[in-house]
């Protein structure tokens, strides 16, 4: 899955919204740089490899993100 910029709910019902694709100066590894679209609306980076993760809760899969908007 390829990550876009636009709107994502996370799996536990907030609303991000994804600004950039960056790399770590050290590492290379992609990250995801969004922001919250609640509270502060507060600017976060997350690994690209967490933000496509499926995770699970209480015995049940969800994707951790799920694109909503353009």
């Amino acid at each position: 899955m390829e990550i876009k910029p636009g709107k994502y709910r996370h799996f536990k019902g907030n609303e991000y919204e994804v600004l950039y694709l960056a790399r770590h100066s050290e590492t290379q590894e992609e990250m995801v740089v969004y922001r919250a679209l609640y509270g502060d609306f507060g600017i976060w980076v997350r690994p690209a490899s967490m933000w496509l993760e499926t995770v699970e809760r209480h015995g049940v899969k969800y994707q951790r993100f799920t694109k909503i908007e353009d």
